[in-house]
């Protein structure tokens, strides 16, 4: 995908801003071609296998076009079977599982080349009142106070961790401290928190909102596990990939303002890690609550 010079730069010469931010809306604006049959694409500048975040995003946006819009997504739980091709197109079969009278449930499957790559159980609820508490948002600083991503990979950063990164749709502000810092003088707690939201505006479209959310956690989540041990991507001999990912949605918000991702890793063993996530909003409402393990294979 070209990035014209229109298109903002941070700076580390990394392309961000509303332009980016618009091209991930279109990726997430999946093509219908049966009635529970949809296809979407891989950015150009994709890594050699397609982000896990994006599939999952994009298979959440499937399931929701087969749901009323007064229902909304309460979770999610995934698998990643198989590496994506980013030169593929990716088609996502819908099931149609059960219509209740106030949940609903989908099940679906990204297929490439006649395989499944992903697969996808998500629940739809009508709005409901209920009790309710919730575990109270960390004290952080403001991320107006933090180094943007970009500030925090100048300096021959970038090269030290393998070149060039693609546009940046996700407006990221560690509150830990970048990983790739921690590696070498840094807290070997197994937390990571970063800010993050959406590097743009976004529509009122409730599930694009979580479909945002779905994309964005799967960008620093295994960095809680990585700090604790000390080694980094492309600064060690680390190779890893997203094994299955669950989310729950507990309450509204909108992904084009600042988030506290809250992450930890209780456990790491048979080069697998486990991490927790938690979403916060700005005003201290935990919004979403997200569980992950990960193939992590050091040398």
């Amino acid at each position: 995908m070209h990035i014209d010079s229109s298109v903002p730069l941070d700076v580390n010469g990394v392309p961000h801003g509303q332009p980016v931010l618009d091209r991930l809306i279109g990726l997430l604006d999946l093509e219908r071609i049966e009635q529970d049959i949809f296809r979407g694409v891989s950015p150009a500048e994709a890594p050699v296998r397609v982000f896990g975040g994006q599939v999952a995003g994009q298979s959440l946006v499937a399931a929701g076009r087969t749901v009323p819009e007064q229902r909304q997504v309460h979770s999610l739980h995934a698998y990643f079977i198989r590496p994506g091709d980013p030169s593929v197109p990716i088609v996502y079969e819908v099931d149609r599982t059960r219509d209740g009278r106030s949940f609903t449930t989908r099940r679906v499957v990204a297929v490439q080349r006649g395989k499944a790559i992903f697969s996808l159980s998500a629940s739809f609820q009508i709005e409901e009142d209920g009790i309710d508490h919730a575990e109270p948002m960390p004290d952080v600083p403001a991320p107006e106070s933090l180094p943007t991503y970009g500030e925090q990979l100048t300096g021959g950063v970038l090269d030290r961790l393998g070149g060039t990164y693609p546009p940046r749709p996700i407006d990221v502000r560690y509150v830990t401290g970048p990983p790739w810092q921690r590696r070498d003088n840094g807290s070997r707690e197994a937390r990571s928190q970063v800010w993050m939201r959406a590097d743009g505006v976004l529509g009122d479209d409730k599930l694009l909102h979580v479909c945002m959310a779905a994309f964005a956690s799967d960008l620093t989540l295994l960095d809680s596990v990585l700090v604790r041990h000390g080694v980094y991507w492309g600064l060690d001999k680390v190779s890893g990939a997203s094994l299955d990912h669950a989310m729950w949605f507990h309450r509204p918000f909108r992904a084009d303002e600042w988030l506290l991702y809250d992450c930890s890793s209780p456990s790491a063993s048979g080069a697998r890690g486990l991490t927790t996530g938690r979403f916060f909003a700005r005003d201290g409402r935990l919004v979403a609550t997200v569980v992950q393990e990960g193939l992590l294979r050091v040398d």
